[in-house]
């Protein structure tokens, strides 16, 4: 019998068994059972009431596979803590021809066996639910009493011997200070940049930022108000903002709010970091500007362009150059012989990188001759008990081979040229538009794109995937998707 190990440790309680302690255990229990472990799966402080443990999910993804039979648990309780997730996920791996042995606790066959899991099943979900409420009771009566439930400590304010906060005079003035000016129109980068000349510090010791700043002008309990889940305490700690002036700031805030637009992340730009400048090499990087009429553009720009390092090359529209990006590797992937000639390269430098199954897979093979010759001669009457010894000696390599088989294809799966042309094919059917999708694309085919004034030069993921384009030559292929379009930037921003 194979078996792996599922080891759990929930930060909720301290007290129960450590990871080594469990796997210790469990081991202990495999070998007196006659049971071989090729592999562990472990989730470090993360609770079983529910199933969002990623090795426990990676385990039952595993139990398809059908390299191991059975899975060992210090108690059932590290299964699961929620019945119906014990119930679900049990199934799946009966159907899988796996099942889930307990190693402190003796659990039989029959309907005996049925009863007594049931029971510890049931005891661990109430267990965890008698825990959750206990700590809710006990989290709610702190933010009644104005205590606090963990989280950083304002800067302005020090906790108390009876976890509340109080004013700290040294930092408190720093806090009113930002309040008011902030009020008063000046804006965040200016009461940053003259808090770091003057040598104001954070909470933690460090400069002030931007982030720091804005995370201040929200905190609700700058005015005494302290928050916990549906719990508003509203004079829980000292105010050192009055509740005018916070107020003032909100309404401020919300006014200054800028269009989602001029804080587009720069993942949006998905041709960062492989778009590069034809003329100098240089990378391309993405920026946006507002027109006249306040409408937003977006484009990409040569670095040594806009450092003015000798480089003449325009700006292009981001919209042009990643639709046309885009749409080719798309064009590419249709294109059954170049997906085909993909699958069997992958192939190759897979077989090539794990060279450690198929010496194994030989070894077991040469092995397995061994026995049967052995076998053979003791058919044939020609047996004794130095031909015993060395089966023993066959069979017991035979098992270590085996499981070092099993523990390889456990960390690293086998695949076949049908999985990779699968994977490859799954991309024609994305959603070209969809910004996720786009940059899956991207990433997955796409290796450096230098653009010229007249052309680009695409190169993808695989050898000689270098792939030169004319504009010209991409209005005649592609008419439908670039038409219209312009690679030049509009001189309106």
């Amino acid at each position: 019998m194979k078996a792996v190990i599922y080891a759990r440790y929930s930060s909720d309680n301290q007290r129960e068994e450590s990871i080594e302690g469990q796997l210790r255990e469990c081991m202990e229990f495999a070998e007196k059972s006659g049971i071989t472990v090729i592999g562990n799966y472990i989730d470090r402080a993360l609770s079983a009431k529910t199933d969002n443990r990623p090795e426990f999910q990676k385990m039952i993804k595993d139990s398809y596979r059908k390299v191991f039979d059975s899975i060992i648990v210090w108690k059932v309780d590290r299964f699961a803590r929620n019945r119906y997730d014990s119930a679900y996920y049990k199934n799946i791996l009966k159907k899988n021809g796996v099942k889930v042995i307990s190693a402190k606790e003796h659990i039989g066959e029959g309907s005996e066996g049925i009863i007594l899991e049931a029971m510890l099943e049931g005891y661990a979900e109430y267990y965890s639910v008698e825990l959750a409420e206990k700590i809710n009771r006990g989290l709610t009566e702190n933010a009644l009493k104005g205590k606090l439930n963990g989280g950083g400590i304002p800067m302005g304010y020090r906790l108390t011997k009876e976890k509340s906060l109080e004013i700290d005079d040294e930092t408190a003035p720093y806090v009113l200070e930002t309040f008011t000016r902030y009020a008063d129109g000046e804006k965040m980068t200016a009461i940053v940049k003259d808090f770091n000349r003057r040598g104001i510090k954070s909470k933690y010791g460090n400069g002030m930022t931007l982030n720091i700043v804005h995370h201040m002008l929200k905190n609700r309990k700058y005015i005494g108000e302290y928050r916990f889940r549906d719990i508003v305490h509203p004079n829980a700690f000292p105010a050192i903002v009055s509740e005018e002036l916070f107020n003032r700031v909100q309404e401020k805030m919300d006014k200054n709010k800028k269009a989602p637009a001029r804080h587009k992340a720069e993942d949006d730009y998905i041709l960062t970091p492989k778009l590069r400048c034809g003329k100098c090499g240089s990378i391309m990087f993405g920026e946006s500007g507002t027109s006249r009429t306040g409408t937003v553009h977006r484009y990409y720009k040569c670095a040594s362009a806009k450092r003015k390092r000798g480089c003449d090359k325009k700006a292009v529209r981001k919209e042009w150059i990643e639709d046309i990006v885009v749409n080719y590797t798309m064009k590419k992937i249709m294109d059954d012989e170049l997906v085909d000639y993909l699958a069997e390269r992958i192939l190759y430098l897979l077989s090539q990188e794990n060279t450690r199954i198929p010496e194994l897979k030989a070894k077991l093979k040469e092995v397995n001759g061994y026995i049967d010759n052995l076998l053979n001669a003791i058919q044939q009457g020609l047996f004794n008990s130095s031909a015993k010894q060395r089966l023993d000696v066959l069979e017991s390599e035979k098992s270590e081979i085996e499981t070092a088989i099993y523990t390889e294809q456990l960390e690293r799966p086998e695949l076949t040229k049908d999985h990779i042309v699968y994977f490859i094919t799954k991309f024609r059917d994305i959603n070209i538009n969809d910004i996720e999708s786009r940059k899956r694309l991207i990433d997955s085919f796409v290796n450096i794109i230098y653009l010229y004034d007249d052309k680009l030069v695409i190169t993808f993921n695989y050898k000689d995937g270098t792939k030169e384009i004319s504009f010209e030559e991409l209005e005649k292929e592609m008419c439908s998707d670039i038409k219209g379009l312009t690679p030049l930037r509009d001189n309106a921003y």
